[in-house]
């Protein structure tokens, strides 16, 4: 062929092309024997167009599943008892009158369809076969087209993109740094970001009220199915603003993005929760509000009942907390001693639960429901009869933590979920956490988050933070926060944190320094792209999303990372190995 390039993709050709001569290029995704003519199916990203062979063109050119083809021919009409509905493309075929083979393929280690059965670590070893699949064509697109809908919402509201470092200086932000030795320097290292915070809060101090950027982060942190050692998040943040003035930003950036990329309409304002109220009542700080069933207070009614467990529960400074499912007393013994198992992953020591009756019901606290307790508790817990209560008595953070994820649990298995996109900002987080194994004090998002009392006044566990969290169905999208402006504040916090003068000097010297030389008040926020991707494009994990992704132990099962490097790499770096690390190199 004189010019094999296309003239078309796959998925353009209609009706109105019929006639033309065309030339497509593709993979082959299917071919077909019908007595002497033969059919193959040429795949892009753009989609599939039938191609028809004549005998003597099939027997010329030698090809198979995957090879990739130039085809030239021309636009037939299909008969209309031979139209495809399913397709675009379905009411023509191409009739080649040359091909040519532009690449040869090895047969693929397993089929290019929509539901492919094969392990996934198969798929993330072979990674651009995988990538050949529709649906990862299409989550890949998405999150290309979602992403740059973001870009325009924030530059139609003026924000300015500027790039930040990726080899920078270790500072403590909550999870390991990833390290980069240095070779002109011996024994110092870089550190890859977890996030870009100190720097964006350094461009408020340098004038640009408004930044944002879609930034890469690194943090060598044990892995979930919504995390990633290396992922993407937007990152943003605000000179001379409070709180509400974030979030109306990000409802316009959200409101824009989502009608730009996938044509639905939010309403705004997203609903505001306190991060106390929202442990009450959903025993998350990241609450699915897409249906009810909320957590109920049932203190005052235990103490009138004279079930034992539950008042040592409380003597001991714990709560006593439940959940109605409606209809749910048709459910088996068995069904809820699986509820039970289930609260006891979360640390749960066991789950009690009741058949609402006003004659007092059935299960394990019906023989303490006597008279008008029933009653009592029924309205309580804004039960009817039918229902099922489930309780959980303990310590605070275990009662919220396993009611609150079975919760979440009855509301998918039982089908209570409401179709919909629930924003919902949580906010006044603590300022401060204990570290369960040393006890010392952590910060609950980051040291640069601003308290509500800008004095630090009072029991550190008492202070609260000018933190907040933006929720969607159930998912922690993002973290934010007004900032720390003033240097003295900030020495303050770091004090509290354990973090001395020199330390503060070594580590924050430089952020200190940018704080006394005239900070505007300033807030912020990031969320995860890969994460708010994911949701939105419907599925489970955020590997779907990205085109390379790393496996749960972080490596990358297509090239072969993390791996071994020459005695004589390491040496240019000034680095030694030892332990574990020189067992593994021998035997490499």
């Amino acid at each position: 062929m004189s010019d094999w390039r296309r003239t078309h993709t796959c998925g353009e050709l209609r009706k109105e092309h019929v006639g033309q001569e065309v030339v497509l290029n593709g993979w082959v995704h299917r071919r077909r024997d019908h007595g002497g003519i033969f059919f193959v199916d040429l795949r892009d990203r753009y989609g599939v167009t039938q191609v028809v062979l004549d005998e003597r063109l099939s027997d010329s050119v030698k090809f198979s599943s995957e090879y990739v083809l130039s085809v030239r021919g021309k636009v037939e009409e299909r008969e209309p008892q031979n139209v495809n509905p399913d397709r675009p493309t379905g009411e023509i075929d191409v009739v080649a009158e040359s091909i040519e083979v532009l690449s040869a393929a090895e047969t693929p280690p397993f089929e290019i369809e929509s539901d492919v059965e094969t392990a996934v670590e198969t798929r993330l070893r072979y990674r651009f076969v995988d990538l050949r699949r529709a649906p990862m064509q299409k989550n890949i697109l998405h999150r290309g087209r979602f992403i740059s809908a973001l870009r325009r919402a924030f530059e139609a509201q003026g924000f300015v993109d500027v790039e930040t470092p990726v080899l920078t200086k270790a500072t403590p932000e909550g999870a390991r740094d990833y390290l980069v030795p240095s070779r002109v320097q011996p024994g110092k290292f870089f550190a890859l970001p977890q996030s870009p915070q100190i720097f964006k809060q350094i461009l408020m101090v340098s004038g640009f009220d408004r930044y944002y950027q879609v930034a890469r982060c690194f943090r060598d942190e044990d892995l979930r199915a919504d995390r990633q050692p290396d992922f993407t998040q937007l990152d943003m943040e605000m000179a001379f603003v409070e709180e509400e003035d974030v979030w109306a930003c990000w409802e316009r950036v959200l409101v824009d993005t989502f009608r730009d990329a996938m044509e639905v309409e939010l309403s705004t304002p997203f609903p505001r929760l306190r991060y106390a109220e929202a442990m009450e009542r959903y025993g998350s700080d990241k609450p699915d509000t897409r249906f009810e069933m909320e957590l109920v207070d049932v203190a005052d009614w235990a103490q009138r009942a004279s079930f034992q467990v539950f008042h040592k529960v409380l003597e001991a400074g714990g709560r006593v907390k439940g959940i109605t499912l409606q209809g749910g007393a048709a459910l088996s013994r068995k069904e809820i001693d699986a509820l039970g198992t289930y609260v006891g992953e979360f640390g749960a020591k066991g789950l009690a639960w009741w058949k609402a009756a006003a004659d007092g019901g059935a299960g394990p606290l019906a023989r303490f429901c006597e008279g008008d307790l029933a009653g009592e508790l029924m309205r309580a817990m804004g039960a009817s009869e039918g229902d099922l209560c489930l309780f959980v008595a303990d310590a605070e953070k275990v009662c919220h933590r396993a009611l609150g994820e079975l919760r979440v649990h009855l509301g998918r298995t039982r089908g209570l979920i409401r179709e919909g996109w629930n924003f919902l900002w949580v906010t006044h987080f603590p300022l401060f956490e204990r570290d369960e194994e040393t006890g010392a004090w952590t910060s609950s998002h980051h040291p640069f988050t601003a308290p509500e009392d800008w004095e630090l006044r009072g029991d550190p566990g008492d202070l609260a933070s000018r933190a907040y969290d933006l929720v969607l169905n159930g998912w922690e999208m993002g973290s934010g926060s007004v900032r720390i402006h003033r240097a003295e504040v900030q020495q303050r916090v770091f004090e509290l944190l354990g973090i001395g003068p020199e330390e503060q000097e070594e580590k924050f010297g430089f952020l200190l320094e940018a704080l006394s030389y005239g900070a505007p008040p300033h807030g912020g926020f990031a969320v995860g792209l890969d994460r708010m991707v994911a949701m939105t494009a419907g599925v489970d994990n955020i590997r779907d999303v990205i085109a390379f992704p790393k496996t749960a132990t972080a490596t990358d099962l297509m090239c072969g990372a993390p791996s071994t490097v020459r005695p004589e790499q390491l040496a240019d770096v000034h680095i030694r190995l030892t332990g574990r690390g020189l067992a593994r190199e021998d035997e490499a």
